[in-house]
């Protein structure tokens, strides 16, 4: 009968093992190893400690089944206990606790009874079964030692149970030998728990740190990178909860949502490569410096040349004895002057770039590079160059077609960069979701020119996510942020036109994701009323 029982133990040991090695969240990892442990020895109660960088004892479970005391773990309940000191003050060790006179010594601590036990301090141990009428007898107290010889924590069990008799007995030999055994496991299982957690945990700060370095790398897209991630895990969230629409039989497990965050938080890392004077081109005639005042400086100029001409030609009369007609030439400068000052302020107004621009404005533009003047060597010359032709006829924004594939080129150096990358399996997706974010559903994007079947729902998801951030973001060098209602009017125009995923833009309009967005991000002026009535495009089911 006791081979039996052993033999079921021994096999509930080697379960337990297993368990441990599958186990990936930390809390529960705990869990398995204290209720192992009260399992194997028929314990009532006991706690698990693991040993904190500053040499104590951190409570981080307790289970005692009479006294239906549940605490730590995955209870929710923390545990009100203090972190036991493994050194006193003076730098002694403390033996006088025997959870930390296990870790001192690295030897397993077998009491048959507490109160007849001399050399350990149990006075703690008293007040608590004084308060709840307990009796704390016998103790088993065992190192968790790892493969490298560390003392990582102290399995600590209470009140052997004898299964017959139901009556407090001691931890016998055996009990002793396989909970040392559970103890040894379980050390290997947390140092490896911590070693991964440790390595992802680096992984990620490294991913973060990138991500800051090139919000910090202009002041035009401060926060991009990260507030990118956010909105992309609320649609995300929002996809796997809905239970109605196109999306419902969409789900992630935790892997795969880990899997689109990393991608989410590298989905611009290429941009380290984009030069500054491109990414920070706050207007049109922008290069080292705005070129706007070489302008103003010239038109300046062309009032003076032009009033100069308009003088000689009136004087050209007196040759002749004729009178001049000094209102008449009052008039004409001050209309020429006043012509000029506007187109100088329909250049300024121009150079700041914006969502698109007029033909009239366009044809303006030349009509006034056609203007004549006279150059620093006396020759006549065109007022505007080429340059600043082709500058200031950006219908779009600030960037010119070449500086705009320089921008676009970054997500060509995202996708290089992270296909020469190693993954683990989890992993695998990471370079297909952050590089995806510039495609449109009619395969008119870049840089593959992917089309919407072509597409996984996480990266459609990241495509949402960046043009929702870029269009709201208060620090764009070429426009104003816009307000919520502006940004979901374009957004469904753009749903329209099939350049963002239909199912996608109305799950985020129907489950509000923008103004949860919205309360967290932007500022209180864009939070306006919306009407989704009037959003383009937008089907509620």
């Amino acid at each position: 009968m006791q081979t039996l029982d052993l033999l079921n133990q021994l096999d509930r040991l080697n379960s337990i093992g297993v368990a441990l090695s599958a186990e990936h969240d930390n809390n529960r990892l705990l869990e398995v190893i204290l209720l192992g442990a009260k399992e194997l020895t028929n314990a009532d109660g006991g706690t698990l400690y693991t040993v904190t960088d500053d040499a104590k004892l951190k409570f981080e479970i307790m289970r005692t089944l009479s006294l239906d005391i549940a605490m730590g773990g995955t209870t929710g309940k923390e545990i009100p206990f203090p972190s036991l000191p493994i050194y006193l003050e003076d730098g002694k060790p403390n033996i006088n606790m025997v959870a930390a006179y296990s870790v001192v010594n690295a030897k397993t601590v077998n009491i048959p009874d507490a109160y007849l036990t001399e050399g350990f301090d149990f006075s703690g141990t008293r007040k608590f079964d004084e308060k709840t009428g307990y009796r704390s007898k016998s103790f088993l107290t065992v190192p968790m030692t790892n493969h490298e010889n560390e003392i990582i924590g102290v399995l600590q069990l209470i009140n052997a149970i004898d299964p017959l008799t139901n009556q407090i007995i001691a931890f016998s030999e055996s009990h002793q030998r396989l909970v040392e055994s559970l103890a040894s496991q379980a050390a290997v299982a947390l140092t490896n728990h911590n070693l991964i957690d440790g390595l992802k945990n680096l992984f990620e700060s490294f991913i973060k740190l990138i991500a800051d370095a090139i919000d910090e790398k202009s002041p035009y897209t401060g926060g991009h990178c990260q507030r990118v991630p956010e909105l992309t895990m609320m649609l995300a969230e929002a996809a796997i909860k809905t239970k109605i629409g196109p999306l419902k039989s969409f789900s992630m497990t935790e892997k795969e949502i880990y899997e689109l965050k990393i991608a989410a938080w590298l989905h611009d890392c290429g941009k380290v490569t984009t030069p500054e004077y491109v990414m920070d081109k706050a207007t049109k005639l922008e290069t080292i410096f705005d070129r706007i005042h070489l302008i103003d400086d010239r038109f300046e100029l062309l009032k003076t040349q032009r009033e100069n001409a308009l003088l000689r030609k009136a004087l050209t009369p007196t040759k002749n004895g004729l009178p001049v007609n000094a209102l008449q030439l009052e008039r004409e400068i001050s209309a020429m002057k006043r012509l000029l000052e506007e187109d100088k302020n329909f250049i300024r107004k121009v150079n700041f770039g914006s969502e698109s621009m007029r033909s009239e404005d366009l044809q303006r533009i030349k009509d006034i590079a056609n203007y004549e003047y006279l150059n620093d060597s006396g020759h006549t010359a065109r007022f505007l160059s080429e340059n600043e032709v082709m500058n200031l006829t950006i219908e779009r924004g600030t960037l010119t077609p070449d500086e705009r594939m320089v921008i676009n080129n970054h997500i060509v150096v995202t996708i290089n960069m992270l296909d020469a990358l190693t993954y683990p399996k989890d992993l695998q997706r990471v370079p297909e979701y952050a590089g995806g974010h510039h495609e449109r559903m009619d395969g008119k994007g870049y840089p593959k020119g992917l089309t919407r079947e072509q597409m996984s729902i996480p990266a459609r998801m990241m495509g949402v996510a960046d043009i929702f951030e870029a269009l709201t973001s208060k620090d764009r060098p070429y426009k104003k942020a816009k307000t919520l209602s502006e940004t979901l009017s374009i957004l469904g125009k753009m749903r329209l036109d099939n350049h963002i995923d239909p199912d996608i833009f109305d799950l985020f309009i129907r489950e509000k994701i923008y103004l949860c967005y919205a309360e967290k991000f932007l500022e209180p002026a864009q939070i306006d009323e919306v009407d989704v009535a009037n959003i383009p495009g937008y089907q509620a089911n």
